[in-house]
């Protein structure tokens, strides 16, 4: 997957819409964990397709578990009955806690009772998230661990075998993280020979997170006891996993919160649905509506669904134990932004030990866009906003950072004493994959914008110039949609035949050129999802783009296609007359050239790559004769637009025309 470095979000004005959650990811790496020990198969639905469960598939499949991706896109795990296929593995799990810390738990357990060697490692950030506690409660009970790095961190080595320990409680902290509970009561049913007891000592925290593996435990065949105050839990002598058969993975209530929070803000005259949870969810952040209640949301909610709309503004500044919520939390923060006082979020030190040090990474992110924000070891406060800066957004490869600052781009929302509405920048936007692989994309399509908002590049020139292959490398660099404006005559001309209609009949064909389902990417055409690419160079095609461009009915038609391809987030344009005809405003426009023999040259190599015989000197006489043609023509000429930058690519490779038109676009944000 290409590496996009940042996404811009103009301002935006509106919400409405229905957004379909992925599968939530705390359950369903816990499902997985528990399907993969299991015996039998078992059929998991709505798996989240994410960063965090490709790490936990691929150990488990190196774990001796089969995975078969069904035809109905269900996933087949085959456990392992408990027994690892191989003695000796090194797993890498990202930064994946819902992987690295069940997985410790189960794997030393399995090293003592069975022997074997397993180290588990991730990224450089995972090295620095504490295990220590949950380390210490596996000693305790005779595992051999090693860790490899800094004590108390990742990297870890698990052998065996040991001698446990099982007669005396197991006891581990609950104030520091909730995985290290969640791990042992993942675990501990594999060594269930007589009652196992768990002792938590500390406040625990994240209690909804723990009633989640309690409930996929017993879903599992293991019925834990707990007390009434989280301090004790006991898994049954004899306890042994039971495949269900068939399990469905709910929608990801901390996702849901962003939308939430969207409706909140911004959904003033239709609301924002929201399907894959309600009140049947048995995730605890579903109580984040409490706190968007709270700030004066207007929610009606079903078993499986939710509605968001608009009720107070400015929003209702609150102060939250946030306990109960510890990662939809951090949406309240930017929430807080819109409020009519300072919001305190209390309780949260959890935040300190996540993907990065979440109260210090929204305080610094926060203070970019002009806010006061005052910071404690458990606390965070943040006071609204007067007037907004434009602001680059560093991500800190933390996906909840990267989605709670998106809503920062409402701010044109707000009264005109907070000032002028202002573009944000989110730095390294693709880490939303760890959960939430199309964040933006879903995003996109419930919120607007005012059409002069949507950046333009526009990219003209000469034929044979390179246009359309740096007009994909841009926008693929920046995420933003493609405009092809040469394939619209020919695309047209193919339309019309399949449908049969007459391509004399100027009217008809200009009727159809709205419904046409179009749009262009990595170099294709693609015509209601197929790709039309081969077809458009077709001789006859040509001839049939010549008949429709007659008609001016059908030029009008297409002159408005062309401006309706100005949607979230961006457009690069290429043809020979965007930037002078279609996209006047455009804020950043190329004018792009090579000499004839250079693009006579490129040519010649791209029709013998395919087989077909060329001789060079005719192509070059062929472009100058078009060029000349082109820009003596009475209708939008070629020539480059008055503000234009010209690029002679010439001497360049495709890769330094393309940074150096980036170079040209960061120079142009206000960032």
């Amino acid at each position: 997957m290409y590496k996009i470095p940042f996404l811009d979000l103009p301002p935006l004005r509106g919400a409405a819409g229905t957004v379909v959650l992925p599968g939530s990811k705390s359950i369903s790496n816990r499902v997985l964990l528990l399907a993969g020990l299991s015996d039998g198969v078992t059929r998991v639905h709505d798996l989240l397709a994410s960063d965090d469960t490709r790490v936990m598939l691929a150990a488990l499949q190196e774990l001796g578990c089969k995975l078969d991706r069904q035809a109905d896109g269900v996933l087949a795990v085959t456990g392992i009955g408990g027994r690892p296929r191989t003695e000796a593995a090194k797993l890498f799990l990202g930064n994946a806690g819902t992987a690295m810390r069940p997985l410790t738990a189960a794997l030393a357990l399995l090293a003592a009772t069975q022997g074997g060697s397993f180290e588990l490692s991730g990224v450089p950030r995972m090295h620095e998230r504490p295990i220590g506690d949950l380390v210490d409660a596996l000693r305790g009970l005779g595992c051999d661990i090693a860790c490899l790095g800094q004590e108390g961190y990742p990297p870890l080595r698990l052998s065996g075998p040991a001698r446990l320990t099982l007669d005396a409680p197991v006891r581990v902290r609950g104030d520091v993280s909730s995985q290290f509970l969640t791990a042992l009561l993942l675990a501990l049913p594999l060594v269930a020979t007589n009652d196992v007891v768990i002792e938590v000592t500390g406040e625990l925290i994240s209690k909804p997170y723990v009633h989640i593996t309690l409930e996929l435990l017993a879903h599992f065949g293991v019925q834990v006891r707990r007390d009434d105050d989280w301090q004790r839990f006991v898994i049954p002598a004899g306890s042994r996993y039971r495949s269900p058969g068939e399990v469905h993975i709910e929608g990801d209530a901390s996702s849901a919160s962003y939308f939430v929070a969207l409706g909140a803000i911004a959904a003033a005259d239709a609301p924002v649905r929201i399907e894959g949870v309600g009140s049947a969810s048995v995730q605890g952040d579903v109580r984040f509506l409490e706190a968007a209640q709270a700030m004066g949301a207007r929610v009606e909610i079903g078993a499986n669904w939710l509605e968001v709309r608009r009720g107070a503004w400015p929003l209702r500044a609150l102060d939250l134990d946030c306990n109960h919520i510890p990662d939809a939390a951090m949406t309240l923060a930017v929430m807080a932004l819109y409020a009519d006082g300072p919001t305190t979020l209390r309780n949260i030190a959890s935040w300190r030990v996540k993907e990065t040090d979440r109260i210090a990474a929204m305080a610094a992110e926060l203070r970019k866009l002009d806010a006061e924000v005052e910071e404690g070891p458990d606390w965070l406060r943040v006071h609204p906003l007067k007037a907004w800066r434009p602001a680059s957004i560093h991500t800190y490869d933390d996906h909840r950072v990267a989605m709670c600052f998106s809503l920062a781009a409402f701010n044109g929302l707000q009264d005109d004493r907070r000032g002028a509405a202002v573009p944000v920048r989110i730095l390294d936007p693709q880490c939303v994959a760890k959960t939430f692989p199309d964040y933006f994309e879903t995003l996109f399509g419930v919120v607007r914008a005012e059409i002069e908002d949507i950046p333009v590049i526009t990219i003209d020139g000469p034929t044979a110039s390179g246009k359309g292959t740096l007009t994909d490398e841009v926008a693929k660099a920046l995420g933003y949609h493609v405009l092809d404006s040469g394939a619209l005559y020919r695309v047209t001309g193919l339309a019309a035949s399949r449908a049969g209609i007459d391509l004399d009949d100027g009217e008809a064909v200009a009727a159809l050129v709205p419904t046409l389902e179009l749009r262009f990417q990595d170099g294709q055409a693609l015509l209601d999802g197929e790709d039309v690419s081969a077809d458009l160079r077709l001789e006859a095609t040509g001839l049939m783009a010549s008949q429709v461009g007659a008609h001016p009915a059908v030029r009008r038609a297409l002159h408005q296609l062309q401006l309706d391809f100005r949607q979230l987030p961006g457009l690069v344009a290429d043809g020979r007359d965007m930037g002078t005809a279609i996209f006047p405003a455009a804020p950043l426009k190329v004018f792009l050239t090579a000499s004839a023999a250079t693009r006579a040259e490129r040519r010649h190599k791209q029709l013998i790559s395919k087989g077909l015989s060329a001789n060079i000197e005719g192509l070059r006489a062929d472009l100058e004769a078009r060029d000349a043609r082109d820009k003596g023509r009475s209708a939008s000429p070629l020539q480059a637009a008055a503000d234009a930058i010209e690029l002679d690519n010439s001497a360049q490779t495709i890769e330094q025309s393309r940074d150096l038109v980036l170079s040209w676009w960061r120079d142009r944000r206000p960032f």
